[in-house]
């Protein structure tokens, strides 16, 4: 039998990606996995986009944007309703055309899961930061 293996001789010239996948390594771990752009991100908010709107359906409302479209509170209110079959406990603006109202739409909100013993973590129920938060992202 002659020689060795065509393959075995090949040179090992780095791929076309290879360039691009050595910046990343450079990249510390922690520093990548908290980039803006990080893959589990996005595969984290489109699973939770999907799983609201597979709720969301039974009182035909849809969720395209999680930062825009959770900001007036209509469809964060109509997410709890559902899943948890109560209303909620105080009356809440049903076309909050102000950012006033969509805050207190968000207030209300964040005080049901207050009432019903429902702990966010690093979220106080009467934490108006997250209200103002939620509203800022549609402003941006």
């Amino acid at each position: 039998m002659s020689g060795s293996h065509p393959r075995l001789h090949q040179s090992a010239a780095p791929a076309p990606n290879a360039l691009s996948a050595d910046k990343d390594a450079e990249m510390p771990a922690t520093e990548k996995d908290l980039a803006e752009d990080a893959p589990w991100k996005k595969i984290q908010q489109n699973t939770f986009t999907r799983w609201c709107n597979e709720h969301l359906k039974c009182v035909n409302k849809r969720i395209g944007n999680l930062q825009t479209d959770l900001s007036d509170g209509l469809r964060l209110i109509g997410l709890l309703e559902v899943l948890s079959q109560k209303k909620m406990f105080r009356k809440y603006n049903q076309r909050p055309t102000f950012r006033q109202m969509q805050l207190e739409n968000v207030s209300v909100a964040l005080e049901f899961l207050d009432k019903e013993n429902i702990k966010l973590v690093s979220i106080g129920g009467s934490d108006k930061c997250v209200c103002v938060r939620v509203c800022e992202c549609q402003d941006a």
